[in-house]
This record gives structure tokens, sequence and C-alpha cells, in this order.
């Protein structure tokens, strides 16, 4: 288990690297492909879904306002076409709603909704990241603060993790690692920009900055871990899904990463001048 888990998170890896550091068509259609499953996933788990293996209309509009969502990422990119897109879907599932009723309970639009907001939205933050102006400096933070955070609280709760501090809701979750890997994340931030950024931005100190964001990025990836561990708790699920072999579901690798995508793309762009 341990070695088929290490191999799919290097395979993982690779691919995150990679499409990172090309940006573009490769990074947009990996979130895009990301975005669809992790949806569909999320409308499961949610029970949204009347059918494991059919999509019903409201995750029909779903999936379809993440190839909307997507497409105009890609080639428009401006802020009030996403916004439009997001309200679109929204009322579009409101009409289904209304006109179909009472085929759907509110319970299952609000879960489609959400679903269409929580991955594909929240994700489309990496692609906003690696498109600012030092993109291909700045995206990396997403992978510190969620993948770092991990590997670091990981690290040292086995070391020294004694008390814990969510005991129903992640009984193996301590104190002392959730410190650790806010404080690694933090260190390996402000290192990344001292060795490695510092020289982009003469006119500015970024080694706190990205220290700050790294740090901050990291408690919104326990927050993120957590918020979807007690979906799965909540729905009684062990994984969202079986894609990743030792991982489970696209949103049980990602969960981190969905939150800590757009706190990062939010703090570069106010603290850092770009």
């Amino acid at each position: 288990m341990f070695l088929t888990r290490l191999i799919s998170g290097i395979v993982l890896l690779a691919i995150a690297l990679l499409t990172m550091s090309l940006g573009g068509i490769p990074l947009a259609a990996t979130l895009f492909v990301i975005s669809l499953i992790a949806c569909r996933e999320l409308t499961k788990a949610l029970m949204c879904a009347t059918d494991a293996k059919k999509l019903n209309t409201l995750e029909i509009i779903g999936i379809f306002g993440v190839v909307v969502y997507y497409g105009v990422l890609y080639f428009l990119g401006e802020p009030v076409w996403l916004l439009m897109v997001i309200v679109g879907v929204f009322l579009a599932e409101m009409f289904v709603y209304v006109f179909t009723f009472p085929r759907f309970q509110a319970n299952q639009v609000m879960a489609s909704v959400f679903s269409f907001l929580y991955a594909p939205v929240m994700l489309s933050f990496v692609y906003l990241t690696r498109s600012t102006p030092q993109g291909i400096y700045m995206v990396w933070m997403i992978l510190i603060s969620s993948w770092g955070c991990d590997t670091c609280a990981y690290a040292v709760g086995k070391l020294i993790g004694r008390k814990k501090i969510f005991p129903v809701l992640s009984p193996h979750k301590s104190l002392e690692g959730c410190i650790g890997g806010v404080l690694g994340s933090a260190l390996i931030g402000g290192l990344y920009g001292y060795f490695l950024v510092e020289e982009v931005f003469p006119d500015q100190r970024v080694t706190w900055i990205l220290a700050f964001i790294c740090g901050m990025g990291a408690v919104m990836s326990m927050v993120g871990d957590l918020a979807a561990s007690a979906i799965k708790r909540n729905h009684n699920i062990k994984d969202y899904g079986k894609l990743i072999p030792g991982h489970g579901g696209i949103m049980d690798r990602f969960d981190s990463m969905i939150v800590t995508a757009p706190m990062t793309y939010f703090l570069t762009i106010l603290l850092l001048k770009m």
C-alpha cells in the first residue's frame, strides 16, 4: 500500500511540475479534466447524483458549467465573464429546480452548485496565479502550502505529535503536527523566496512575504483537508473515488490545494508589486 501510494504521489508531482512549468494550454487542460472528475465525485458524495453511472439534469448543468467556465478562463480570462458564468450556472440550477419541481430536492440543488464552486472554480486559481506577470515563480507557493504542509505536518506529527486536535474528525492529526505543517511551509516558502525569487523583485524584499503567504496557505490547506474529510464522514464514505491508487479520488488528493490556490492568488495580488 505504501509503495503504491508513493508511486502515485511521484506521478502526480511530476504532472504538477510539468504543467505548472508550461502553463497555458497544458495547465488549463489538466485543471479542466481534474475539475470535471472532482465535480462528479462531489455530486455523488453529496447525493446530488441519482444514478452512479448516469448524469441527471442538475449534474449536466454543472458539467456544462465547468466546460464553459474553463473555456472563458482560457480564451477571455476577464473576471466579469467568469463571474457571469458562475451566476449563470446558479440561475440555471434554480430554473431546473423550479420547473421540474418536485423532481429534485433543495439539498440536491445546493449540492450541485456547491460541487461546481468547490472544486472547478477554486482550482481555476492555480491557472490564474500562473497567469500573473511573475506567475512562473508564484504558482509554486500553492504546492508548498498544500503538499509541503502535508509532508511537514506528517513528519512532525509522527515524531512528536501528542495532543489530538480533531479527535472526531481526524483522529491522527495532532496539534504539534499542525504547527509543524504551518511553520514548515513558511520556512520552505521563505527559503524559496530568498534563493530564487528575490532577484525577480529587485525593488521589494519578498522573502518574508512568501513565507507569510505559504504559512497562511498552509492553514487553509489543513482547513480544506478537514472540510473534505467532514463531508466524507457526514455521508459515511471512505474515499471520493478510486482513480488514484493509494490515494482515492481526485478530491482525496487535491482537497488541500483547492482552498490553497485562491488564498495564494489573492495574497500575491495584494502583497506583491507586479
